[in-house]
């Protein structure tokens, strides 16, 4: 009775010591906001202990370093006045395209290219192992079935992964036809075994100009 008591506490020790693999395979599924987070920071840090320093030093009745404040703020509000529109709309649109990608950056779960094989360690099944493979390496597989599928050669086959559809082009030899419904069928099948997480939709594109056999 006490052996059987020890050994659920240390089962249950050893559980809680484990790490929360959902939050182990986010972060090898999606990029970090610390670089982005640090630069934004740093660049309100920098405006703010610029403001004040402009501040102390009008205070005390020495010059300014670039621009009095009360003078910038004056600019501020008679904008567009005295400023050129190209300078005016070039300054704008960086303007724009910082706050943009801050945005950005904030809003989108910035996913990498990389999935998830055998996904039952996010079920709750309490497994504590996961594979992450970059898509590169996925479409590398995929090519090789669907090169074979299609009897073509390694530059006739062009896969591009992405996490909700793989696409596979084809180019066939001159001459040789080439059945798309085998091919879809070849990457399927290869796609099966991988379990991947979230299953991606597989489309074939077989084109219209052949290559000429060597």
């Amino acid at each position: 009775m006490d052996g059987d008591l020890d050994s659920r506490q240390t089962n249950r020790a050893r559980a809680q010591r484990q790490p929360d693999m959902r939050r182990v395979v986010y972060r090898e599924t999606h990029s970090s906001r610390a670089a982005v987070a640090t630069v934004a920071a740093v660049l309100v840090m920098g405006l703010a202990g610029y403001g004040l320093l402009e501040s102390a030093v009008h205070a005390i009745g020495q010059p300014a370093w670039l621009i009095e404040p009360q003078l910038a703020a004056e600019r501020i509000v008679a904008l567009p006045a005295g400023i050129p529109p190209l300078l005016l709309g070039a300054s704008g649109g960086v303007v724009a395209m910082v706050g943009l990608f801050f945005l950005l950056n904030a809003v989108l779960p910035g996913r990498r290219a990389r999935h998830v094989l055998n996904g039952t360690t996010l079920n709750g099944t309490g497994n504590s192992s996961a594979v992450v493979v970059d898509d590169e390496v996925i479409a590398s597989a995929l090519a090789r079935s669907a090169r074979l599928a299609a009897n073509v050669t390694p530059e006739q086959v062009m896969v591009v992964v992405s996490r909700r559809q793989i696409i596979v082009n084809v180019r066939p030899t001159s001459g040789v036809p080439v059945a798309e419904a085998a091919v879809l069928a070849a990457v399927q099948d290869e796609l099966s075994g991988m379990s991947l997480v979230p299953v991606p939709d597989v489309r074939v594109n077989i084109s219209n100009v052949g290559v000429i056999g060597a």
